[in-house]
């Protein structure tokens, strides 16, 4: 068991943990830390506690110092310079005529640097742009390429569903998602539905995917055919949650001979269709038009 206390950052939720070094921590302390960008002010999101060895990414850093008055002050001075710093990048962006999107800027706590963050579609050349940017600056500086999630998740916003976007209130990491996840939870694939305001599919489609994975188990898709106990008959609707599936039996027309559907709806229960599951069913396909499969793709792209 290692004690540590857990340390979170204005931009980030994630929670990274730091080693006491034996001093006693308080929620809601503002400290000093390093960390790969820098020397940063955290905030204690965790107060000192033993966790398991194998929770520890080693080496543990531990944390420098309480925050004090003059780290503070110098944190306020920090922001109220971002948004001269941002301007000054945008006019050096265009003077150097690059294809990139800025997103942020932050001073390191102590001077020491200045970070911009932006996003492109592709690899930018920003070797002129950083030294004309130390040279007004006169300090270290860095730029950053995000992707377009972590875009997102910095500059924060409202999602399809009302609510504050997930990534940028308390979404640690981002999980694959994939668009069979919109198809196991019989989502429409129209783009406009389930993609966020990062434009890739949207992160809460993993939230219930194993859910739904557990309740798909020995249930039909929509349109197969399946033996029933009443006969062969075609699959209407499955509701996964209630365990039925909604079917019309296949009948043969007597002057023709050709296959037609009953317009009487059956039900029958997961179990009654499980013992009379036909294995050699065909799903009939989903056919996409060629633009909709173009956004589909366009939004599984990493």
């Amino acid at each position: 068991m290692t004690e540590i206390v857990g340390v979170g950052f204005m931009k980030t939720c994630k929670v990274y943990y730091f080693d006491p070094e034996g001093e006693k921590y308080s929620l809601g302390e503002n400290v000093i830390v390093e960390t790969s960008r820098g020397m940063e002010m955290g905030h204690i999101q965790i107060a000192n506690r033993l966790v398991e060895d194998d929770d520890i990414v080693a080496p543990l850093k531990p944390i420098k110092r309480r925050a004090c008055e003059e780290d503070l002050e110098k944190y306020r001075e920090n922001l109220e310079r971002r948004d001269h710093a941002l301007e000054i990048c945008k006019e050096k962006i265009q003077k150097h005529e690059l294809e990139m999107k800025l997103i942020d800027a932050e001073f390191m706590i102590d001077g020491s640097k200045l970070v911009f963050y932006f996003s492109a579609d592709g690899r930018v050349d920003f070797r002129n742009l950083a030294k004309d940017l130390a040279s007004y600056f006169k300090i270290r500086i860095e730029l950053r390429q995000i992707g377009v999630r972590d875009e997102a998740k910095m500059l924060g916003g409202i999602g399809i569903c009302g609510r504050p976007l997930c990534c940028n209130k308390w979404l640690h990491d981002f999980q694959p998602v994939s668009i069979k996840m919109a198809k196991q939870q019989n989502l429409s694939l129209n783009p406009s539905k389930i993609s966020g305001s990062c434009g890739r599919l949207m992160c809460c489609l993993n939230y219930e995917n194993s859910t739904y994975k557990e309740l798909r188990k020995g249930m039909p898709n929509d349109n197969e055919r399946i033996e029933t106990p009443d006969g062969l008959a075609k699959v209407v609707n499955v509701d996964y949650f209630k365990g039925v599936i909604q079917t019309r039996a296949i009948e043969r027309d007597k002057e023709t001979g050709e296959e037609v559907f009953s317009p009487e709806i059956k039900i029958y229960t997961k179990d009654e269709i499980k013992r009379h599951f036909n294995s050699k069913t065909i799903e009939e396909p989903e056919v996409l038009d060629e633009e909709t499969a173009r956004e589909i793709e366009e939004l599984t792209r990493d």
